[in-house]
């Protein structure tokens, strides 16, 4: 078997399913030199199933600082693998300073893609895909937990957030009391034998699970906030009065239309209307 060059390579592993680890990943960590992982028992299942036996170093938020420095430097001579106890590493875990530092002194970054438990509950969710928003762990506390939902009430996109069993039901009642009755998904056991994928909308997914927590890895997916209604003539106006002060009407009309999503031609018109009413 040769030996990999030296460098840093970031492995995903199955979030549930052995049998979801890539060839190319198995291959990587058969003959990675060192592994940096979570959980030294959990990796040992993993490397049990693909039948390897690698050294293992603990790197996880307790260590990071103080391990890493060492990984850094075998990089320069040693293939150093980083895993997470499932799924793709860096995603809610410390593994971005070890690329950051990796990439600093120089070492070669290889990625080996793989599962995410993230974009997995996206495609069961059943929710718009084409923008979405990971927001990781929210905050245990309930104003905490409120305030970081707030900054993101607004975006036009889907939220991506994990959450554990016991504080599922307090976390969608939450979002609930924020974002309105949305439509969401919570997803649970991706890949294993008790996949599932339950939806509906906030408030009901709250009084599912307030006295009820599921065990498993949970991944909640919520739609993003509908189309905004349109702006009614008295705010047309009002935008449209401010933006003469400062431009001519044409350019008025297109900054209001642009910013309310009013007709543009209409605009143009009350604008002259308005600089003719003096």
């Amino acid at each position: 078997m040769s030996p990999l060059e030296p460098g840093l390579y970031i492995v995903a592993t199955p979030i549930g399913n052995l049998g979801d680890l890539s060839p190319r990943a198995a291959d990587i960590l058969s003959r990675a030199d060192v592994i940096a992982v979570e959980d030294s028992r959990v990796t040992a299942g993993l490397l049990r199933h693909i039948g390897a036996k690698r050294p293992m170093v603990p790197y996880h938020d307790h260590n990071a600082e103080g391990v890493r420095p060492g990984l850094i430097a075998r990089m320069a001579t040693e293939a150093v693998a980083l895993v997470s106890d499932a799924g793709t590493p860096l995603i809610s875990d410390p593994g971005y300073k070890l690329v950051r530092d990796a990439r600093a002194a120089g070492h070669a970054v290889v990625t080996i893609p793989g599962p995410c438990a993230a974009v997995a509950a996206l495609t069961l969710a059943g929710l718009p895909t084409d923008r979405f928003l990971f927001l990781g762990f929210l905050p245990p506390k309930e104003k905490a937990r409120g305030d970081a939902i707030a900054e993101v009430a607004a975006v036009r996109a889907t939220l991506v957030l994990y959450e554990s069993g016991p504080r599922l039901g307090a976390c969608l009642a939450t979002l609930a009391a924020v974002l309105g009755d949305r439509e969401a998904a919570v997803t649970r056991e991706i890949s294993k034998r008790f996949e599932e994928a339950v939806t509906g909308t906030l408030a009901t997914l709250a009084d599912r699970y307030a006295d009820a927590p599921p065990r498993g890895e949970i991944v909640i997916v919520v739609a993003p906030p509908g189309e905004a209604p349109p702006a009614s003539a008295e705010e047309g106006d009002t935008a449209l009065a401010e933006a003469l002060t400062r431009l001519p009407a044409a350019k008025a009309a297109g900054e209001v239309a642009k910013r309310l999503g009013l007709d543009r031609k209409a605009l143009y018109a009350r604008a002259l209307a308005m600089k003719a009413e003096g």
